[in-house]
C-alpha cells in the first residue's frame, strides 16, 4: 500500500462524502477501512465514501464503460455497498470537474443503479437524471417507538419507505433505524423518509439512511418523496403528459425534483468540494488493527 492515499471532502446539501480518486482501481477499500475513514471522530468523517474509478478498471462497471468513462463505487458510512446515492452523484460530478476530467455540460456516470446522465450548469447547480421510480404494490408501514404510519414503497435504484406525518419531530432522533412491516418488503433494509407539507408542491423531509443513520440530505430519498407526494396529490405525469416539479426541503438544503411524462426523474441541487489532502496509510493500517 502506498504511504499516502489522496482524498477530498465534499458535500451536496450537507450530505457529505470522503472522495478517494483511484482511476485504475488500485486502492483496496474493505468495509472496515471505509467505516474508519467515515468516522467523524477517529477518521475524516462522512455519510459515505465515493471511490472514483474508471469504469473499464472495475469489474462491476466494465459493461458500462462504453456509455460512461467513470464509475461511482459508492459505500455507506458503515462500509456497506450501496446501489446509488443521488447527492453522491452530484458531488462525484463536481469532483470530476474539479480535477479537470470534465467541463460544464452533459456527462454520464456509471453506478450500481445503472448509468446516470448528469448536467453541470454554468450557475453551478448540477442536475442528475435519476431514472424512473418503481412503485411496488402492497401496504407498508413504518414505526418509531410506539407510533406507526402507512408508507409508500418507492424504489429509486435503492429502496425507500415514504411516510407523511403531522410534524417532522414525530420521527424522533432517527439515531436508530425505524422498524417496518412487512419484513419481506425490504429484505436488504430500507431508507425511511418522514415528510410534511410546506405549500403547494413544496414539502420538507427527514431521512434515516440504511447503514448511516439520519443524514442532512438524501438525493434518492428526495426523489422518492416527490414521487410519493405527486401520487398522493393525484398527479402522474405519464397520465397528464406534463412534467411535475416539487421543491423538497432537507435539513442540509433544498433540492428541486422534476418527474417527466416519460417517468424520468431529474434532481437539481448544489455540490461543493471543501478540502483535499492525503490519508496516511500507516494510520489506516493501525486503525484497522
Amino acid at each position: 500500500m502506498s504511504t499516502r492515499i489522496a482524498f477530498l471532502k465534499g458535500h451536496g446539501t450537507e450530505n457529505d462524502f470522503v472522495i478517494v480518486p483511484d482511476p485504475e482501481n488500485a486502492v483496496e477499500l474493505p468495509a472496515a477501512a471505509v467505516a474508519v475513514l467515515c468516522d467523524r471522530r477517529a477518521g475524516i468523517g462522512g455519510d459515505g465514501l465515493l471511490h472514483v474509478v474508471r469504469s473499464a478498471a472495475h469489474p462491476e462497471a466494465r459493461a458500462m464503460a462504453d456509455e460512461a468513462e467513470w464509475f461511482m463505487d459508492y459505500r455507506n458510512g458503515d462500509g456497506s455497498v450501496a446501489e446509488m446515492c443521488g447527492n453522491g452523484v452530484r458531488v462525484f460530478a463536481r469532483y470530476l470537474q474539479h480535477a479537470g476530467h470534465v467541463g460544464e455540460g452533459d456527462l454520464a456516470i456509471a453506478t450500481r443503479g445503472g448509468v446516470k446522465t448528469v448536467h453541470i450548469a454554468k450557475d453551478g447547480d448540477i442536475t442528475v437524471g435519476m431514472g424512473r421510480a418503481v412503485l411496488p404494490e402492497g401496504d407498508v408501514t413504518v414505526a418509531v417507538g410506539e407510533r406507526g404510519w402507512p408508507a409508500r414503497n418507492v424504489n429509486m435504484g435503492n429502496p425507500h419507505a415514504v411516510a407523511f406525518v403531522a410534524d417532522l419531530a414525530d420521527a424522533g432522533s432517527l439515531f436508530t433505524a425505524p422498524s417496518f412491516a412487512p419484513e419481506a418488503a425490504y429484505p436488504d433494509g430500507v431508507n425511511v423518509e418522514f415528510v410534511v407539507d410546506r405549500g403547494p408542491r413544496h414539502v420538507a423531509m427527514r431521512v434515516h439512511e440504511r447503514g448511516v443513520g439520519e443524514t442532512r440530505s438524501c438525493g434518492t430519498g428526495a426523489c422518492a418523496v416527490a414521487v410519493a407526494a405527486a401520487r398522493r396529490d393525484g398527479v402522474d405525469p405519464r397520465d397528464t403528459g406534463l412534467p411535475v416539479t416539487y421543491t423538497v426541503d432537507l435539513p442540509g438544503g433544498t433540492l428541486v425534483i422534476t418527474e417527466q411524462p416519460d417517468g424520468q426523474i431529474e434532481m437539481t441541487g448544489p455540490a461543493v468540494i471543501v478540502a483535499e489532502g492525503a490519508i496516511e496509510a500507516e494510520w489506516l493500517e493501525n486503525a484497522l488493527g
